[in-house]
This record gives structure tokens, C-alpha cells and sequence, in this order.
């Protein structure tokens, strides 16, 4: 996540939030000395351009991080002054970051990235936001003209699933990256869990989560460790195995 220094919008119009989905495209491509595309500088999953900050969902590949944060940075600072006639930083001097070890906390992201717009209150439907890569997933904008690697993520979750997923609003007490926040993101307490768990099934205790269908346990499982929920936390609560809980997630 990088947000504009002292705050300020870094997009002021169509033409700029463009330039930026552009650059993540171009910068995605890496050239040889003699021009010729050779290899791949990291892959994007999700991205959403809010007016004076934005968020990635990435994955290195020939750059590190910081190198591919700095690439995008710098190309879109160099159209930014140029445009505006203006000199000197547009981003704050760090960018913030966290690692992405599980796919449960990757669709977790993938759903916050996408939720940000409606939350702000610039749009009632997330797919009515232009600057977030939510039409892409839904196929609304041509594969021809997309920049992220949407397949990864719809070769393990149907569409229609995921959009029931992404459109459903996260609980105030999952917290994710927040330039603001300095706080790791949390995961949900047990009290929290078992609240989800009984709002889900109505069951209340340990016994009565095993007495449920096997493929009622594991929609449960799914949708509780993607709020946050840990595989130790649920093997600890519900009585089940990790193995289990590890295969049904």
C-alpha cells in the first residue's frame, strides 16, 4: 500500500488513475539490453486506485518488492510532475507491506483490495468502481486489456462463488494493511469465531460442530479461515484434527 505524501491525491482525473493501470502493465515486463522482452518482473493479482493512495496484491519475481514498488512508483511520479508541472515527491517515502503465506489471508486481501471503494463510500456496488481490478475477475473488461493474473485465482474458486465472497462485507474486526494502522493484522478472537460459527449453523460448542455434514464443516471451516481464523485455532475449538481441518480448507 502507498499512499501520497501529507495525504494528497495522487489521481485527479481519468486520464491519471489510466496512466497508473498502464504502468502496472508495463512495469510487469522485463527487457534485455537490446529491447527484447525476457522475463517477468513480478505478478499482480489485484489492485485498487483510491484518489491518494493505492493497494497491490503482488508477487515477486525478478524484483524484489522494493524494486518493483519503486519501478511503478518512479514511471507514474515522472508523468504525474510532467502533467502538472511540478517537481519533488508524490509518495510517501515508504510503502507498507506484508507478506502473504496462506491462501486463506490472499483471498482475504483479495476481498479487502476490492471492498475499499464501497467502504469509502465512492461507489454502492464494487463493481460499478473503474480503478480496481473487480471487472477483470468478473470478465466486464476484455482479457486483451487486462493486467492482472486473474486465472490463479478462478482456477481454485468458481466466479460465482467468488463474487458471493468479494460482495460480502468483511467484519470490523478483521483488520488488514492500513497505512494509518501500524498493528499487524489480527486474527479473530475464539469468542469471535464461535460468534460466526452459531450465526452460521446455530451450533454453539465443540460437540455439536462434529455432529455437523462433513461438507457443512467444511463450507464453515472455509468462510471462518478466511475471516482470520487459524488452523491451530480451529483444531483447538472445535475438537477436529488439523489434518482434517487442513483438508477441508
Amino acid at each position: 500500500m502507498v499512499r501520497g505524501i501529507n495525504h494528497q491525491d495522487i489521481f485527479y482525473d481519468q486520464e491519471d488513475y489510466y496512466q497508473f493501470i498502464n504502468t502496472l502493465d508495463r512495469m510487469q515486463v522485463r527487457y534485455d539490453d537490446e529491447g527484447h522482452a525476457c522475463g517477468t518482473n513480478y505478478t499482480l493479482y489485484a489492485y485498487c486506485l483510491m484518489p491518494n493512495h493505492f493497494h497491490l496484491l503482488i508477487r515477486e519475481r525478478e524484483d524484489y518488492l522494493g524494486m518493483a514498488v519503486k519501478r511503478i512508483s518512479s514511471s507514474y511520479v515522472y508523468y504525474y510532475n510532467h502533467k502538472y508541472s511540478r517537481d519533488g515527491h508524490l509518495f510517501k517515502e515508504r510503502f507498507r507491506s506484508e507478506p502473504v503465506n496462506d491462501m486463506a489471508y490472499f483471498t482475504t486481501l483479495l476481498r479487502y483490495i476490492h471492498q475499499n471503494p464501497l467502504k469509502a463510500g465512492l461507489v454502492s456496488d464494487i463493481r460499478d468502481y473503474r480503478y480496481s481490478s473487480w471487472n477483470e475477475y468478473t470478465g466486464d473488461v476484455d482479457p486483451a486489456f487486462g493486467v492482472c493474473n486473474t486465472d490463479s485465482v478462478l482456477s481454485r474458486m468458481p466466479l460465482n462463488e467468488l463474487k458471493e465472497f468479494v460482495n460480502d462485507p468483511l467484519p470490523d474486526e478483521v483488520i488488514c494493511l492500513d497505512n494509518d494502522n501500524e498493528q499487524p493484522r489480527l486474527r479473530l478472537s475464539d469468542d469471535q469465531v464461535w460468534e460466526q460459527i452459531m450465526k452460521l449453523t446455530g451450533t454453539s460448542d465443540a460437540t455439536g460442530f462434529q455432529l455437523l455434514e462433513r461438507e457443512q464443516q467444511k463450507i464453515i471451516i472455509r468462510k471462518i479461515r478466511r475471516l482470520g481464523a487459524s488452523i491451530r485455532q480451529l483444531e483447538r475449538l472445535t475438537g477436529i484434527s488439523r489434518g482434517v481441518i487442513q483438508a477441508l480448507a
